[in-house]
């Protein structure tokens, strides 16, 4: 629509229009309230001169000082129009409104008031649900994914489809099994979750000119922190209090959001519902102002999680009146409010002297340099880096197969008793589908989605290879009665068997947690029942966002393949085709314990200690301190291939410079304290070989795990460190790991604080182990002289 066409009288609130054809799409415009039809955007000042007087408009000049020219030109009541996601316009300057909440984390996402799609612009690639990703071990993939997502967003806002900041990623630690967000999440462990942060945060923001303080879209690393129930036996996240030991909380919780930050250089990072250790955390100054925006430096603004205020004060009664609560967010670190609180009771918080307008200032400015950051500021987006995009950038071939890939990348072999997987197309004439989960759509791409671009369910992608027999065997997850009778009909003419089993958001979403590990109803009899009459090789998948208790098809020999395909995303039936057909050999590994049901029936999810009691017969939680049986581990997942590995140089001593007189040099320490100093440089070297001694070429992950020694409680085993390598059958290559003295051998004592533990670490490297001592040196690093292998 031109603006020509769009003539109407005055408008009492801002609107947007599509206008002007241009560079083959159209681009979104503002109207300003009180003005006529005329499109402008914020600082347009070839369309209207006048704002160039305006020094926020003038783009030769720093940040700070744009931000602090346009908060001074703002009245109190302006100012507190800011505050809030729904950010209001300002007439008189020319400001457009703004709406802060979008999401993406997993592709562009219908789900905030910020996105929406229309027949400009139908979808959007739909990407693995983030578990799923994980699973690949990829941190080239993960920031590869956040660049098409950043561009995507770019080229819808470019059309009035979106704004430019984007509520994603979730970085919370999957503590426990049941958790409903735990498919959002990267996985248990701190290094992974971290790596994936950092990486997902810098595909979404850098900006493709190479300068640092711009963004090409402005992510947010959420929910801060130790947020990990939603709604579990009555418990929910509204009014839990996580009572974590600061070891636990520096050791686990607090990493993802430390790398968001100082590696990945977020723009945003969100606090979450909950209380830790009896504060709100939106209302927490020590994990706001002192941490995020103290020690770690956060360049960018702290919002909360929607009507968390509101929450602290009318569900958690943490203050006697609103006004109060309003003041004690803000005073906390907290800059804007996803939701309404903050507008309507901060004005009368000031006004009653529990808050100054300077506060109010600082967090408004944070705000406004993140849009200055993104160009909101600097007039019409089409004469911007980005500004040639549009809806022939959405949904592009290669970003749909993009999304296949990442599919095939994550997809996780657990079981393959040998003459299973892959199937031959050729040799398998007729191939049963069955399963609640067996041509499902929406279900492949989780929560926290967007319209895709298309599907291909697992029937579909099957299909397309072999002659199918579908049969669905539950009428839904449930499984309330499963309806064997049609699937054993299907599976015993079948020359093999496809079961589509697992989970969907009906078993585990946001605010649904679940209550045990068991595939849902009636689904494993389902499983057993056809295994038992098939003739042929029989491929249980499991569609889930969380771990399931599979012992019962683990240890049933009928059941000759087991794969878990998270949610795979739009293309999901297709990737798993590519992997049971064997044009894709399988690399994915498992970013989660799996825990049996036992667990679940002996551990509450309410009890947030990650370490073991032994007095209490408390097991611990994930890879790193679980001391249970397990179904699979972290790291679990196969191939069609088999991988040697050869340690090829590794040193057998660290010496840890110490000052002469130290007290460490006097008597027994099991640990030193990691100051700057004595980390500096003290780093050594890991080179192995991997060898693909298999027959199908394919990509292997390797760890380097590490079980240090026994002080401070620390974790039994934790990762250092991954690489994927991709391998020609009976090729080779050298994987080389640097290792971070401090960083990566250090542990976390029960105070928080960082140490080198001294004594004896075991690397792991699949099935090799190696002895590394780590001891008190002179005043300069020595390593012992690398030995080779």
């Amino acid at each position: 629509m031109t603006p020509a066409q769009n003539r109407a009288p005055k408008v009492s609130s801002v609107l947007l229009c599509l206008c002007c054809i241009h560079a083959f799409f159209s681009c979104a415009v503002r109207l300003v309230a009180g003005q006529t039809s005329k499109p402008v955007f914020a600082c347009d000042v070839d369309s209207d001169p006048s704002l160039a007087g305006f020094g926020f408009c003038n783009a030769s000049l720093g940040v700070e000082v744009r931000v602090a020219d346009l908060v001074q030109r703002l009245t109190l009541q302006e100012k507190v129009g800011f505050l809030v996601n729904n950010a209001g316009n300002v007439d008189r300057l020319g400001i457009p409104k703004y709406e802060w909440w979008s999401e993406a984390l997993h592709g562009v996402s219908y789900l905030g008031p910020g996105t929406k799609f229309s027949s400009l612009v139908p979808g959007a690639t739909s990407f693995p649900q983030v578990i799923l990703t994980a699973a690949s071990f990829n941190a080239t993939l993960f920031e590869t994914i956040g660049k098409v997502v950043s561009t995507e967003a770019r080229a819808m806002h470019n059309v009035g489809l979106a704004e430019l900041t984007f509520w994603s990623p979730n970085v919370n630690i999957f503590r426990d099994p049941r958790w409903g967000r735990g498919q959002e999440t990267p996985g248990e462990d701190p290094l992974l979750s971290s790596k994936y942060a950092s990486s997902y945060v810098r595909g979404l923001q850098q900006s493709d000119d190479g300068k640092t303080d711009r963004l090409k879209v402005a992510a947010c690393c959420k929910h801060y922190t130790a947020y990990d129930i939603d709604n579990w036996k009555g418990v929910d996240r509204f009014h839990f209090n996580a009572v974590v030991t600061q070891q636990d909380l520096d050791d686990t919780f607090q990493p993802p959001f430390k790398s968001c930050v100082l590696d990945g250089n977020v723009a945003s990072v969100m606090c979450s519902y909950n209380q830790v250790n009896g504060k709100p955390t939106c209302a927490d100054p020590d994990l706001l102002a002192g941490i995020v925006r103290g020690k770690w430096k956060l360049n960018g603004y702290i919002v909360s999680d929607c009507d968390s205020v509101d929450v602290f004060y009318n569900s958690q009664h943490y203050t006697k009146t609103p006004e109060e609560a309003a003041a004690k967010a803000i005073l906390a670190g907290l800059d804007l409010d996803c939701g309404t609180f903050l507008g309507q009771h901060t004005e009368a918080a000031v006004k009653g002297g529990l808050l100054n307008e300077s506060a109010i200032d600082k967090a408004i400015s944070n705000n406004f340099a993140t849009l200055m950051r993104l160009g909101f500021f600097d007039g019409d987006p089409r004469k911007q880096l980005y500004g040639k995009l549009g809806p022939d950038d959405v949904c592009t071939p290669s970003n749909q197969e993009l999304a296949r890939e990442a599919a095939r990348q994550g997809i996780v072999l657990l079981k393959n008793t040998a003459g299973s997987l892959p199937l031959s197309s050729t040799a398998i004439k007729s191939l049963a589908v069955i399963g609640p989960n067996a041509n499902v759509m929406k279900t492949m791409i989780g929560n926290y989605e967007g319209t895709p671009c298309k599907y291909v369910t697992p029937l579909q992608g099957l299909a397309a290879v072999v002659s199918t027999t579908y049969v669905a065997g539950c009428a839904d997850v449930a499984c309330g009665m499963a309806q064997t009778d049609d699937a054993k009909k299907a599976a015993v003419s079948a020359d093999a068997t496809v079961l589509v089993m697992g989970a969907d958001q009906s078993i585990e979403k946001e605010k649904l947690d679940r209550v045990d590990l068991n595939l849902p109803g009636q689904q494993s009899l389902l499983v057993s029942e056809v295994a038992n009459v098939s003739k042929g090789p029989v491929i249980l998948v499991i569609m889930s966002g969380g771990g399931m208790d599979v012992s019962f098809a683990k240890d049933n020999d009928k059941i000759t393949s087991i794969l878990w395909v998270g949610y795979p995303g739009e293309a999901g039936g297709a990737a798993m085709a590519d992997v049971i057909f064997g044009d894709h050999n399988p690399s994915g590994r498992l970013p989660m314990t799996w825990y049996p049901q036992s667990y679940a029936d002996a551990v509450p999810m309410t009890n947030m200690n990650m370490r073991p009691d032994p007095a209490t017969g408390y097991p611990g939680r994930t890879y790193r301190f679980y001391t249970g049986p397990t179904v699979y581990l972290f790291g679990d997942g196969l191939s069609y291939s088999n991988f040697s590995h050869t340690l090829v140089q590794v040193p057998q001593l660290v010496s840890v410079p110490l000052e002469e007189g130290h007290v460490c040099r006097s008597s027994a320490c099991e640990s030193l304290e990691a100051t700057n100093e004595m980390c500096s440089n003290l780093a050594l070297d890991v080179h192995l070989n991997v060898k693909n001694v298999g027959r199908f070429s394919g990509s292997h992950t390797v760890f380097l795990f590490s079980s240090p020694p026994s002080v401070h409680r620390a974790p039994r085993k934790h990762l250092l460190g991954f690489e994927k390598v991709f391998l020609a059958s009976q090729s080779e290559a050298q994987v080389q790991f640097k290792v971070d003295v401090c960083k990566d051998l250090g542990v976390v004592d029960e105070l928080g604080c960082r140490k080198v533990a001294l004594g004896m670490h075991i690397l792991h490297v699949g099935d090799l182990k190696h002895a590394l001592s780590v001891q008190i040196g002179s005043s300069g690093l020595s390593l012992s002289p690398p030995r080779h292998f």
